[in-house]
């Protein structure tokens, strides 16, 4: 299972690897169906009683191995005595879109697993309703992205491997308002004091060191920036999204409750 490491290997089986109990402990109370196998060490398995429940109910049943197997498995340098070989299961940028989203992350040609490891768990935590990526987007399977979620990869839909251009007609069509993250963009503040975060929105993120190019931005309702009031030279892109992302989260809430 070594081999799921590999981007490769993950697009020929369809499969990924999580690690660790609090990873594990994720997938049994949301995706049970999605895991494949089980691999644990005994010690490592018998701290965590939640998990051996959890497994019974959905009739897991353990592989024990030795901890120098389990470590050879693993991307971690130490996977903490469990893994779990998962299926993928991306959903379709129409599905997305056919639900009515209020808020949606959209992803174009992030490369660091950390960042949109990051990002994805900021959607999760503001409430947004999917997350999509477009582009070169690095693989959401990727075991350091995995491991950035902590568990928000089962909490909220994904779409992989879309179209920008594509995904921006699907989000128009269903009503949203495009709102593109860049530093040529106009002041955030002030477009949430002019109303314009408190409908349906898709935020749109783009690469680490080139942002959004022209055409990317074009396809934008909004380009808005985020203000530095102290002497940062910028933020960075998870960090940057987060705000983002609560910004409309904050503001549709304080919308629909007034």
């Amino acid at each position: 299972m070594a081999k799921l490491t590999k981007r490769s290997a993950r697009a020929e089986t369809g499969l990924f690897l999580l690690e660790g109990p609090q990873a594990v402990r994720e997938a049994l109370a949301y995706s049970p169906e999605a895991i494949v196998e089980l691999f644990a060490t005994t010690s490592g398995w018998e701290k965590h009683s939640d998990l051996r429940s959890g497994a019974e109910v959905h009739g897991l049943v353990v592989e024990y191995v030795t901890e120098q197997v389990l470590n050879a498995m693993a991307d971690t340098v130490t996977p903490q005595g469990v893994i779990a070989v998962v299926r993928q299961t991306p959903t379709s940028v129409s599905d997305i879109f056919a639900t009515s989203p209020r808020l949606v992350a959209i992803c174009q040609e992030i490369r660091d697993p950390g960042n949109l490891g990051t990002i994805i768990r900021a959607a999760d935590a503001s409430g947004a309703d999917a997350v999509v990526l477009t582009g070169r987007t690095v693989d959401p399977y990727n075991p350091k992205v995995v491991r950035s979620t902590t568990g928000s990869l089962f909490h909220l839909p994904i779409s992989v491997g879309g179209d920008l251009d594509d995904v921006i007609e699907h989000a128009r069509a269903a009503g949203l308002t495009v709102l593109a993250a860049d530093v040529k963009g106009d002041d955030l503040m002030q477009a949430r004091a002019d109303g314009a975060l408190a409908g349906r929105t898709a935020w749109l993120f783009g690469n680490e060191a080139h942002g959004l190019d022209e055409s990317a931005l074009g396809l934008a309702d909004h380009v808005l920036k985020l203000p530095i009031f102290g002497r940062a030279e910028s933020l960075n892109l998870a960090t940057a999204a987060s705000v983002c992302l609560y910004e409309s989260a904050f503001t549709q809430r304080a919308a629909r409750e007034g």
